[in-house]
């Protein structure tokens, strides 16, 4: 089992699942989603960033599998982002050791780094609740709440409590603040979107960007998302992920291209030569690109 223990976190793999623990200070959004387990058949690649202090390991998810980053759709920073974890100079033999393990379980389970038809996580437990700005949004897996405070708009608060049920959403879309724009965390009803700004939505958050607890809005977002009917379509954009290169697992060549298959042996004999593959695992890599040939 491979295991990096460091104060942002603690990752460990067991060949099956990247299990990812949060550490005492992590940022509220990773803090509030807690343990995360991902299965290897869900990740599509991982890698360590190098610098002077230490470097970052960060997994990079299939797209679509976590509905946690289709809800954030690549907005979330490293801070808030629960696949990448800030590593210490003292450690970055670990956690190269890490990427490693995790690169020769995908290769030897011939994992694809496509995206999939459906979540492969569950998305964060329920209850949930989240935001800031003029109120807060909980969801228990059959109504959303959003609860508003002093600064909330009279619009808002002339009704009291907007109580949602969840076969009355047809989408959420989450947004954080940037720069001198506000964020929002809106829930579009199945009669059409609202056509007035957050700020008089009823069925939305206006976020400041005042405190970072601001971002686990994203996590009620995801809880709704993976309950909705047609998840799929409830977000416009396609999840983005940041970029990362998988050296150490060559590309799966399309079936017929035999040129394509023989560097492909050629790369798996360089890994094996180099230590970072066994012989069993050379075996058993080398038989699937036969069979393809």
């Amino acid at each position: 089992m491979a295991e990096i223990i460091q104060r942002d976190g603690t990752w460990t793999f067991d060949g099956d699942t990247v299990r990812i623990v949060p550490g005492g200070k992590a940022h509220p959004v990773r803090s509030a989603l807690g343990e995360v387990a991902v299965p290897v058949r869900a990740v599509a690649g991982i890698s360590f960033e190098p610098d002077r202090k230490g470097g970052r390991l960060r997994l990079r998810l299939r797209g679509g599998a976590c509905p946690v980053l289709r809800a954030a759709d690549g907005r979330l920073g490293d801070g808030a982002d629960p696949y990448a974890l800030t590593v210490e100079k003292d450690r970055t033999g670990v956690a190269e050791y890490f990427v490693d393990e995790v690169r020769n379980a995908l290769l030897i389970e011939q994992v694809p780094d496509g995206p999939v038809d459906r979540f492969l996580l569950p998305g964060p437990a329920l209850p949930v609740s989240g935001g800031g700005g003029d109120g807060t949004a909980s969801f228990d897996g059959e109504t959303v709440r959003l609860t508003w405070n002093w600064k909330a708009e009279e619009s808002k608060t002339a009704g009291g409590p907007a109580v949602i049920p969840l076969a009355r959403i047809a989408a959420v879309r989450w947004m954080p603040s940037v720069g001198l724009e506000n964020g929002w965390l809106r829930f579009e009803p199945v009669e059409g979107p609202v056509p007035a700004p957050p700020k008089y939505d009823p069925y939305a958050l206006d976020l400041w960007g005042i405190s970072k607890k601001e971002h686990t809005a994203v996590l009620v977002a995801a809880a709704v998302l993976v309950r909705l009917p047609a998840a799929g379509k409830a977000l416009d954009a396609p999840e983005a992920a940041p970029a990362v290169t998988r050296a150490a697992e060559p590309a799966a060549p399309p079936a017929g291209d035999h040129d394509a298959l023989l560097r492909r042996l050629r790369e798996l004999g360089e890994l094996h030569r180099a230590g970072v593959l066994t012989d069993d695992e050379f075996t058993t890599a080398k038989q699937a690109v036969l069979r393809m040939m």
